[in-house]
């Protein structure tokens, strides 16, 4: 009986410590997605580009296709919103974010920009990874 009672304590030890992590993660998650709302709202494109990782195998996929690499992506944004003008501030609602695998989520949101050259909205779904223990975006898809 003592083995039995040693075995569960240990299962729900073991299930508990798994779901703080998880919850953890998911606030790690929401700490980078809110530092890359501050720096897009400063029109700081590359601290908000701190949020990817920072490697030639990163994916950005929207409505011109594919771009590949952290480098390319940076430049893709500063073409795309080139003054305060065009980044405008930006909010996010997060509808969910998911277990991918241990290291691995996916989050799935809505951004709204309030901007002088008009407001827009859309989607976006992006794949964090645990990366030298930070969380970083390894393809984004947003339209």
């Amino acid at each position: 009986m003592k083995h039995i009672l040693v075995i569960l304590c240990l299962v729900a030890f073991c299930n508990g410590n798994a779901q703080s992590t998880e919850e953890q993660d998911k606030k790690n998650i929401e700490k980078v997605l809110k530092k890359q709302r501050i720096a897009w709202s400063k029109n700081n494109i590359e601290e908000f580009m701190e949020g990817y990782w920072k490697s030639d195998s990163l994916k950005f996929y929207g409505k011109n296709g594919v771009t590949y690499g952290w480098h390319n992506t940076l430049e893709r944004y500063k073409k795309a919103y080139p003054t305060k003008d065009h980044t405008g501030t930006l909010s996010f609602k997060i509808n969910d974010i998911s277990k991918i695998n241990n290291g691995a989520y996916f989050v799935l949101g809505e951004y709204h920009l309030k901007r002088n050259v008009g407001n827009a909205t859309g989607i976006f779904m992006v794949i964090f990874k645990n990366i030298n223990g930070k969380w970083k975006i390894i393809a984004d898809t947003s339209s």
